[in-house]
């Protein structure tokens, strides 16, 4: 399974690159007002430094909400840096935007997604992922890992080469049952990908391994 980190924050993305473990990164409109970035040549310029860091795939978000917005601020988006993906949300006009993109060899990532259908939809529109948003439906007691093992299934009943983007993963748990239903990539935190790294019988084995060093040599 990929990793991409969740962030526009560019000292997170440095840390998980040196780790290692870094396959692409997520962004969006509050990731962005996080960081205090702000303009759209600011943005557009943090994106280029985001994929001068990762060498995986970036996706970047729309804020037109129309077609004609769409297309046009995506083909923007796509010609920064060979690694941008066109987030588009899961409405109407997205889906139209995902297939003319597409068309164009651009790739796309329908972001907001929420049931099976609209995740058959995105992926019929050709979209590259498609994310669903795990923590939301949590939030409003809806199982959301129910949701990335019913979309896992269903793509592959049909040979469907969209991948699943496990979005709004909240803890590292979501991302171990992410792994068993066998999402494509879990975009999440930088703190959730470092809790993976957890366990006190690894600090207990370190702490002997090491005391044991020190009575042979002082």
């Amino acid at each position: 399974m990929k990793f991409f980190i969740d962030t526009a924050n560019l000292d997170q993305i440095r840390e998980a690159q040196a780790l290692g473990i870094l396959d692409g990164v997520t962004t969006n409109p509050s990731l962005m007002a996080k960081e205090g970035i702000s303009g759209a040549q600011n943005i557009l310029d943090h994106y280029v430094r985001i994929c001068e860091i990762v060498d995986g795939d970036v996706s970047a978000e729309v804020i037109a909400t129309d077609y004609a917005g769409m297309i046009a601020e995506g083909e923007r988006l796509a010609a920064l840096h060979r690694q941008i993906v066109v987030k588009i949300p899961m409405i109407k006009d997205g889906l139209k935007a995902i297939k003319h993109l597409t068309s164009k060899g651009i790739r796309t990532n329908c972001t907001l997604v929420f049931n099976a259908g609209q995740a058959m939809l995105a992926a019929k529109a050709g979209a590259t992922y498609v994310s669903p948003f795990v923590g939301r439906l949590d939030d409003i007691s809806h199982d959301g890992m129910a949701l990335i093992s019913q979309i896992v299934q269903i793509y592959s009943n049909y040979g469907i080469g969209t991948q699943v983007l496990a979005a709004s993963i909240r803890h590292t748990m979501h991302i171990v049952q992410a792994m068993e239903i066998g999402a494509d990539v879990a975009t999440c935190p930088l703190d959730a990908i470092l809790g993976l790294l957890k366990h006190p019988l690894t600090d207990q084995g370190l702490e002997k391994f090491l005391a044991d060093y020190n009575k042979l040599n002082g």
